[in-house]
């Protein structure tokens, strides 16, 4: 699973990257220049670090194309421990949402990656590039897989809430580190929660990890998505076995649609 190849600090920083994906609406719900950054704490006190995620428009391949760069480091005293400085990209198409490019570019107390990944959706294959070790591959992939990244981007603008039950389940393939895995996500209704910026209201979710050596149990991450037409994360709490992470949305700009607070 997803969880067992990522510390603890990295793994908040991909539950940004893949979770900000769950809801929709028949336009486009972000547009380039929209950018967001989230304080990371461990167990509701201490400050870990900083992630942040910026839309711009590029073109991959004479393609246009959205680029997505997700960014996390660790800050403060928990640099000097377990320094984290993860970069991650993702380049796809502006009408489908079908990733051509992906790269991740991680530094984890030590343990570094280095990989471009390539989609060839014609032939349903992924050319991994490994920059670290100076190899390739080429893995078989599912008919409408997405990134790490992309899978966020797709499900914001294809996923409509406007049905959906309390206790449904989302499922999505999603391509990371040279395997598929099958996302999913339980949709749990609406909440109003506190932030820095004011009451928001909120579509709560439940995605589904492996209980063990990182997670109490299976249901051990909880994510707060804003209920208004920008659907941007607000706030991740993840439950782990000692202790809990948990990121807050801090800052934002560039967003679609009017950021809603409730008075």
């Amino acid at each position: 699973m997803f969880e067992s190849k990522l510390n603890k600090f990295s793994l908040i920083v991909f539950l940004l990257l893949s979770f900000e994906c769950v809801v929709a609406q028949n336009s486009s719900a972000f547009q380039a220049g929209e950018w967001l950054r989230f304080k990371l704490s461990y167990s509701g006190w201490m400050k870990a670090g900083n992630a942040t995620l910026e839309v711009s428009e590029s073109t991959y391949k004479d393609k246009p194309v959205y680029k997505v760069v997700g960014k996390g480091w660790t800050t403060g005293a928990i640099k000097w421990v377990f320094k984290v400085n993860d970069h991650y990209e993702s380049h796809f198409d502006k009408k489908t949402g079908q990733p051509y490019k992906f790269v991740r570019d991680i530094y984890e107390g030590g343990y570094t990656k280095n990989r471009i990944v390539e989609f060839d959706h014609i032939k349903n294959k992924a050319l991994v590039n490994d920059l670290k070790t100076n190899t390739s591959s080429r893995v078989d992939i599912e008919k409408n897989i997405q990134d790490l990244v992309s899978a966020y981007y797709y499900l914001r603008n294809n996923y409509n809430t406007a049905t959906i039950k309390d206790g449904d389940i989302v499922e999505l393939n999603i391509f990371f580190d040279s395997e598929t895995f099958l996302f999913k996500l339980k949709y749990l209704g609406h909440e109003t929660i506190n932030t820095k910026f004011g009451k928001i209201k909120c579509i709560k979710f439940r995605p589904y990890v492996m209980a063990g050596r990182v997670f109490r149990e299976e249901e051990s991450l909880t994510l707060w998505v804003s209920a208004d037409k920008n659907k941007v994360p607000i706030k991740i709490k993840a439950d782990l076995q000692v202790g809990s992470l948990r990121a807050d949305l801090e800052a934002q700009k560039g967003l679609k649609y009017p950021f809603q607070i409730q008075l």
